[in-house]
């Protein structure tokens, strides 16, 4: 592989847009160092300390810590995620929105009024955040809101709303010019911000004891298989094999064609982490604001690694990994466009039968990917709490930078093969996530 990074430098074209890419990541890495006028920014990352069990540590995660900076890209491109998984969630709801999504120029107009969306979103969270950060008490550091009142508020409202428009752009430019998705690309450089700052940490417990090199090797061990096995996850697939029969164009007869439809394991991929998780620190991020007995007492029984955190944790995953497979893979679409064009699947009649196959085939596929999504989110809160690791390792995370990397480097691969060259990974197929 490393005979084979040169490669990547000899193709023009690609070291155009690995260097594109890169230059857009260090504009976004810069924003997200810009504080926010009016707002102290060591105030709030006191704050955000003691909400670190909440959903606002959980986004913060995925800022890249933009928001317990309280940079101008507090809100990151969150609020574009957020509007995409709605449109995507009304797409099976609204028969319009369906019929828009199957042709390219439908396909624009949803990404129009997703962008719209996107801004009403990202000021509507921006003006919650500046109405909750000037009712806050003064911490330690000092008040968090330095002036507050109606123009702190109009400000903060354009500052944020503007950072996330300015993120959106920059990812839409890495997408068009660059190597990868640029959303995804965002969301992946966010979640590798601290990693230098925990090789700090641990090395540093190392040294002084507090964590033997038995202990950092068996973590280090246990890290390598984890990713592994989501990588081994992510390309998991069932190929239902699919026969086109011999078909007369003129005076031509061309022979029938055989291919597959690839069920992923891991259809939903993220997706159901992410709703799980932002739906079980619910009741902490109430319990916050609200200080009732009932309350404190139901954050105690919710907090990460008891039992009932990981059992709720665990059937939340394997509810919405069945629940958005549902949603963005349609099996009678497919099995109507195979019969359109004359495909089958061998011993399985066209039509009805054929998508009762496929969706038979892919609810017992999920099944496994199910649970293996619960045990990959689970499994680094045990390995906090054994070893006592000086730094957060969740599976949100996790399956964010293996999909996205290995997004990347299926690209790299495509670019090099196509004029080549030599590519990374010798006798291994790489696929993308889409």
């Amino acid at each position: 592989m490393i005979r084979s990074v040169p490669n990547i430098f000899k193709i023009p074209d690609l070291r155009k847009k690995i260097i594109f890419t890169l230059a857009m990541i260090v504009v976004y890495r810069l924003g997200c160092h810009i504080p926010t006028p009016g707002i102290n920014a060591q105030a709030l990352g006191l704050l955000l300390g003691q909400l670190r069990g909440t959903i606002f540590g959980l986004y913060d995660i995925f800022v890249g810590g933009a928001l317990s900076r309280a940079s101008i890209f507090a809100l990151g491109i969150m609020p574009y995620i957020s509007a995409s998984i709605i449109f995507q969630l009304m797409g099976s709801v609204f028969p319009y929105l369906e019929k828009l999504q199957k042709d390219e120029e439908g396909r624009k107009k949803i990404n129009q009024y997703t962008r719209y969306t996107t801004v009403g979103l990202a000021a509507i969270q921006a003006t919650a955040i500046a109405v909750y950060l000037e009712q806050q008490p003064p911490t330690a550091a000092g008040p968090i809101v330095m002036m507050g009142g109606m123009f702190f508020r109009i400000l903060t409202i354009f500052t944020l709303t503007a950072g996330t428009i300015f993120v959106m752009w920059l990812g839409e430019q890495i997408t068009d010019k660059g190597i990868g998705n640029g959303i995804s690309f965002i969301i992946f450089i966010g979640c590798l911000d601290s990693t230098p700052q925990d090789l700090g940490r641990t090395i540093a417990m190392v040294r002084v004891g507090e964590l033997s090199w038995i202990s950092l090797l068996v973590i280090a061990a246990l890290i390598f298989g984890i990713y592994a096995g989501v990588v081994l996850l992510t390309q998991a697939s069932r190929k239902i094999p699919v026969q086109y029969p011999k078909r007369i164009v003129g005076r031509k007869m061309y022979g029938g064609q055989t291919t597959h439809i690839p069920l992923r394991v891991a259809t939903a991929g993220v997706i159901p982490i992410i709703f799980a998780q932002s739906l079980i620190v619910f009741p902490s991020t109430i319990a916050t604001f609200l200080r009732f007995p009932l309350m404190e007492t139901i954050r105690e029984y919710l907090s990460p690694g008891g039992w009932l955190y990981n059992l709720l944790f665990a059937g939340l995953i394997i509810f919405f990994t069945y629940f958005y497979t549902s949603i963005v893979f349609n099996p009678r679409d497919i099995a109507d466009n195979m019969q359109r064009y004359g495909g089958f699947v061998p011993g399985i009649r066209p039509g009805t039968q054929t998508a009762s196959y496929i969706d038979r085939s892919l609810s017992l596929l999920t099944l496994p990917g199910a649970l293996f999504l619960a045990i990959m989110a689970l499994v680094p809160f045990y390995l906090m709490s054994v070893f006592k690791v000086p730094f957060y390792f969740g599976g949100t995370t996790l399956l964010i930078i293996v999909g996205v990397a290995l997004d990347t480097i299926q690209q790299i691969e495509s670019h090099l093969l196509m004029r080549h060259y030599e590519g990374l990974l010798k006798g291994a197929k790489i696929r993308g996530r889409r």
